[in-house]
């Protein structure tokens, strides 16, 4: 396993320790899903590359769609969430009133 595959696992866990500590903000929390998206196409795209493994070159594209679909709907919940209740804490809101 090379420095680099080492220091993209890394990125991933930090983005993973960020979304379970600091998940008071919706904004927070959504920055880390995009560090931890971001790190799995790039060690999915490097691995495919060093494997040359072509069968499974899509898969990386399909993961960065994935991703951007992903913070389309959290940017569009922020905005939704801010516009309704003034702030984005995650702790004030109740998924259980319509």
């Amino acid at each position: 396993m090379t420095l680099v595959h080492v220091n993209i696992m890394i990125a991933f866990l930090v983005s993973l320790l960020g979304l379970l500590l600091y998940r008071s903000h919706l904004m927070s929390t959504l920055l880390c899903l995009e560090g931890m998206m971001l790190s799995l196409f790039i060690l999915s795209t490097i691995l495919i590359l060093n494997l040359h493994f072509t069968l499974a070159s899509m898969a990386p594209i399909i993961l960065l769609v994935f991703a951007a679909c992903e913070a389309a709907v959290g940017l569009s919940l922020l905005v939704m969430v801010s516009n309704t209740y003034g702030v984005d804490y995650v702790q004030n809101l109740n998924l259980l009133q319509c």
